[in-house]
């Protein structure tokens, strides 16, 4: 058994004691009912079950959960597909996975939309030209998939993000 003390969508989850090889993902289901992280593959090759780490230094990125185990996210402050609304409002990145139908089955969408907005975040810290950013989604989105083979809609809501918000995401000689 391990201690486990972790801070997700901002709730602190006390100190709990979990098996050693519970997986993150059976935390997030099992234990606390956040079904919105699903197991794919098993082998962290889909990324269906990522979730987004929020660093120290204000930085994040994308974790799988299928394959670490729950006690590795110990101290860690998470966000999951659950987070993303705010007082029942829907975020940019969600509204335009709706407008742009991106999630056919669903099943890959919690962890396409937590990769786009760690992309978006990267942006608003460092904002790039407009020429080069259909490559830059693609990389960002690279190494998730979709069996349903719905990545151009993914492409284009998180390109519809950005563009609808030019002054946020693209340098200044972009906007124009």
């Amino acid at each position: 058994m391990t201690t486990l003390g972790i801070t997700i969508n901002g709730q602190v989850h006390a100190p709990t004691e979990v098996r050693d090889d519970l997986s993150m993902n059976d935390f997030l289901r099992e234990y606390l009912g956040m079904t919105g992280t699903k197991f794919g593959c098993g082998a962290a090759q889909c990324l269906s079950c990522a979730v987004i780490i929020d660093e120290p230094d204000g930085s994040s990125r994308t974790s799988p959960t299928c394959v670490l185990p729950a006690a590795s996210f110990h101290g860690k402050t998470i966000r999951t597909v659950e987070g993303h609304a705010k007082n029942g409002e829907l975020s940019p990145l969600q509204k335009a996975f709706i407008t742009h139908f991106a999630f056919q089955c669903g099943y890959c969408t919690a962890g396409f939309l937590n990769e786009g907005q760690v992309f978006l975040e990267r942006l608003e810290k460092t904002p790039v030209p407009r020429a080069g950013l259909e490559e830059l989604i693609a990389e960002a989105l690279d190494g998730h998939l979709c069996r349903c083979t719905g990545y151009v809609k993914y492409h284009e809501a998180v390109r519809d993000v950005i563009l609808g918000e030019p002054k946020r995401y693209l340098t200044q000689e972009s906007r124009g």
